[in-house]
């Protein structure tokens, strides 16, 4: 993964592991991570980001659990292979949605700042 990057808050209200899980499904679920692309290491992630493996082993567990990524020994993490148009999860898409909106709200954003964003990043082109 050498493109896009994960950034986390540790003074914001969403965990850590939550952050790192929400931006790499979106990426995922975006198209800018493709099928087969390797994740950084636990290891390697944590200590970019100044975090506890821990924190990141359980975002990565969370995104395998959801069957966004696949992990093998000696292969890594990677981004798994998705299934035709699959059904939105409501669920994780209104996680998504508080996560960002937390940390909107913390950057001192009002409401007409965060709905901008959102319709900004949704007639973005895909990269």
């Amino acid at each position: 993964m050498n493109g896009p990057t994960v950034r986390v808050d540790t003074a914001g209200p969403v965990p850590p592991y939550e952050q790192i899980r929400s931006q790499l499904a979106a990426l995922i679920d975006g198209g800018v991570l493709p099928e087969g692309e390797r994740l950084p290491t636990v290891r390697r992630l944590a200590a970019d980001l100044g975090l506890a493996p821990g924190t990141v082993n359980r975002a990565y567990k969370e995104l395998e659990a959801a069957g966004l990524v696949r992990t093998r020994r000696g292969a890594g993490t990677r981004v798994a292979a998705r299934p035709g148009a699959a059904p939105v999860d409501t669920a994780a898409l209104t996680r998504l949605a508080r996560a960002y909106v937390a940390g909107a709200r913390a950057a001192g954003a009002d409401e007409t700042a965060v709905l901008a964003a959102v319709r900004a990043a949704l007639d973005a082109p895909r990269a």
